[in-house]
């Protein structure tokens, strides 16, 4: 296993920084040497975080290096010039192109552990599977799946089956921070009574919500044996995968050839949101929490300039305390305002990668942390200080 991420912690070498490695001054490190010779393994991230004060600058290297046509693409044996911070540029080649050329991570890198989950505007119109092979409660591979509303289709003809798990929503507040909420969905795709945030609700009610998407789980594949014809209502689907068990209320998409990228480049986000707009809203499975290799959801997608290998770093909101030695040790919490109480430090979490990305959401692979990342964590630029 420890093999198996030594790929992702060369490349991902500047989204590993720590807080105390952070420096403003975009500075090579006085160590440096004026040349490098790229070897197997290498990438500019890892070239730059080993030379760099601050890695996320690693374009600058290719900008002083032409003979690097693609920054994305570099090969064993390319020399690389790091004399550039006074534009005096060292003597440079291209390798010999013997070897494969070095690019980003590899999908097989982390497709392990990523879940194949994904967020659409709605899902009431899709095929669902209303029944099941001798009225069973769950069925799995190898066994039937009876399907409504999936008419005329061709034996043969494969889908995704999956499941409506969340409805994330947005409100947009003037005062302060964005209210994100994940609100859990029942068989049939309903929302479920959320007593934590029974009161939001009834302050707050939908009409002031923006709906950022419902997430779909896939819980497995099938195939077509036969369409509803005969008089019968409901089409036949085999189950043809080892995924979860499948029930009544789940849903049928096309199958999808490639739901992820091939590879990843990691880079920092395109702009600063602003406080409580980039938030953790779901950690996948449906728990609150989750740490290195988890699958989390971010309350912000490609209209927010988002794309797949985009990093932050997450972090704990800090409360604001009740100042006892200013009100006292017994006066109750719930009565203290806001003068009377002082608003701590965010706290660092971790690292996160984008892998997939979608209008409003996206859904990203915690990296590393020094502590669990939990709904409602904030995200911010990977070198944030604070």
């Amino acid at each position: 296993m420890a093999a198996m991420f030594k790929p992702i912690r060369a490349v991902l070498a500047a989204a590993l920084l720590t807080v105390a490695t952070y420096a403003i001054a975009a500075e090579l490190r006085g160590d440096h040497p004026d040349t490098y010779v790229v070897k197997r393994g290498d990438t500019l991230w890892d070239i730059s975080a080993r030379f760099l004060k601050r890695p996320w600058l690693w374009p600058e290297i290719w900008q002083a290096n032409p003979q690097i046509k693609n920054p994305h693409l570099i090969y064993p044996g390319d020399v690389i010039s790091l004399a550039y911070l006074d534009r005096v540029a060292a003597q440079v080649k291209p390798g010999p192109r013997q070897e494969a050329p070095i690019s980003g991570i590899p999908l097989s890198d982390i497709e392990p552990f990523l879940k194949n989950l994904r967020v659409v505007d709605e899902f009431e119109q899709m095929p669902y599977v209303v029944g099941l092979e001798e009225d069973r409660l769950r069925v799995t591979q190898g066994q039937v799946a009876y399907i409504k509303n999936l008419p005329n289709q061709t034996p043969g003809t494969r889908y995704a089956v999956v499941r409506p798990t969340q409805r994330y929503t947005r409100l947009d507040r003037v005062a302060c921070c964005d209210i994100m909420r994940a609100a859990d969905l029942d068989f049939r795709g309903r929302r479920t009574v959320d007593f934590e945030a029974i009161w939001t609700d009834v302050v707050v009610p939908d009409k002031g919500r923006e709906l950022l998407g419902y997430e779909l789980m896939q819980v497995s594949t099938g195939t077509v044996s036969r369409g509803a014809e005969n008089g019968m209502e409901a089409s036949t689907l085999v189950i043809d995968d080892t995924g979860r068990e499948i029930r009544v209320g789940d849903r049928l998409i096309p199958v999808e050839a490639q739901p992820y990228d091939l590879q990843f480049f990691p880079h920092p986000p395109k702009a600063q949101f602003d406080y409580g707009r980039a938030q953790v809203l779901a950690v996948a499975d449906l728990v609150k929490h989750g740490g290195p290799r988890d699958v989390i959801a971010l309350s912000v997608g490609a209209r927010d300039g988002v794309d797949n290998g985009t990093v932050f770093s997450t972090w704990r909101v800090g409360t604001r305390a009740v100042d006892r030695v200013k009100v006292g040790p017994d006066r109750d919490p719930t009565l203290v305002g806001k003068a009377s109480r002082v608003r701590l430090p965010d706290e660092f979490s971790g690292h996160v990668m984008v892998f997939r990305t979608f209008d409003k959401v996206s859904y990203g692979l915690i990296m590393d942390g020094v502590r669990q990342t939990k709904v409602g964590y904030e995200l911010k630029h990977p070198d944030s200080a604070y």
